[in-house]
C-alpha cells in the first residue's frame, strides 16, 4: 500500500479558483470543471470527505470495488473514473433510474438494483475477491450490511465505511452509536482507522478495516 493517501487517478487540482479533489471522466451533478476533470464535493460524498480529511483508504487506483448504497451515484460516479470494475448497489427504484443514466458514459460501472441487506440476491454478478467494499447505506444494521458483505471481499482487501449514526439510532449520543456499531464489525473485520466525518458530513463516522 502506498503512503500516498490518495490513489492514482484522483487529484488535488485548482478548480473555479480553489483546490479541489478531482478525477476525470463526465460530469454527473453539475459540479464544476476544468477540461476533462471535476471536481469531487466532500460534502457530497462519505469517501471524498475520507480522502480529504487524508485517510488511509488504501486505494491506489484499478481497483475492483463493491460500492453499497450508491443512491443516484454521485460518489460512485468518481470511484468508476479510477478503478477498475466498479459494481454499483442500489435498491431504490428512482436514485437507481440516475444511477442507470450515470454508468452509461462509463463502461466500467455496473448498477445493480438490489438490496445490500441480501447479498444472495447479487452474488452471481458480483466477482469473489474485489479489492475493496465502499459502504454508504443509510439504514439500521450498517455493521451486519458489512459482514454480510464481507464474502465478496479479498483477504488483503479494505472496507471503506460510512457509519451514518441517524440511521442506527435517532435519540441516541452518536458517539454511542458508532462504538456499538464499531465493536459488532469487529466480528469479522479489523478496523484500521476510524474518523468523524463532521467537518462535511454531520453524525457520520468513517471507517477503514480489513477482514479478519
Amino acid at each position: 500500500m502506498s503512503n500516498d493517501p490518495l490513489p492514482s487517478g484522483v487529484e488535488r487540482r485548482t478548480i473555479d479558483g480553489a483546490e479541489r479533489l478531482a478525477t476525470r471522466g463526465e460530469p454527473v451533478y453539475g459540479e464544476p470543471t476544468d477540461g476533462e476533470w471535476r471536481a469531487w464535493a466532500p460534502d457530497r460524498s462519505k469517501l471524498g470527505a475520507m480522502f480529504e480529511l487524508e485517510m488511509e483508504t488504501g486505494l491506489e487506483g484499478g481497483e475492483t470495488v463493491l460500492y453499497l448504497g450508491a443512491a443516484s451515484g454521485t460518489t460512485v460516479s468518481h470511484v468508476a473514473d479510477f478503478a477498475g470494475p466498479t459494481y454499483a448497489v442500489e435498491f431504490a427504484p428512482r436514485p437507481a433510474r440516475d444511477l442507470l443514466e450515470t454508468a452509461a458514459s462509463r463502461p466500467r460501472l455496473f448498477p445493480l438494483l438490489a438490496d445490500a441487506r441480501k447479498p444472495e440476491t447479487y452474488a452471481h454478478v458480483v466477482e469473489s475477491d474485489v479489492d475493496a467494499i465502499v459502504q454508504d447505506v443509510a439504514t439500521r444494521g450498517q455493521a451486519r450490511v458489512a459482514l454480510e458483505n464481507r464474502q465478496f471481499l479479498a483477504d488483503d482487501g479494505r472496507l471503506l465505511l460510512a457509519v451514518k449514526a441517524r440511521s442506527e439510532d435517532v435519540t441516541r449520543e452518536p458517539s454511542d452509536v458508532f462504538e456499538e456499531v464499531c465493536t459488532e464489525l469487529e466480528e469479522g473485520y479489523e478496523i484500521l482507522e476510524r474518523r468523524r466525518l463532521d467537518a462535511y458530513h454531520d453524525d457520520h463516522l468513517g471507517v477503514v478495516a480489513r477482514p479478519r
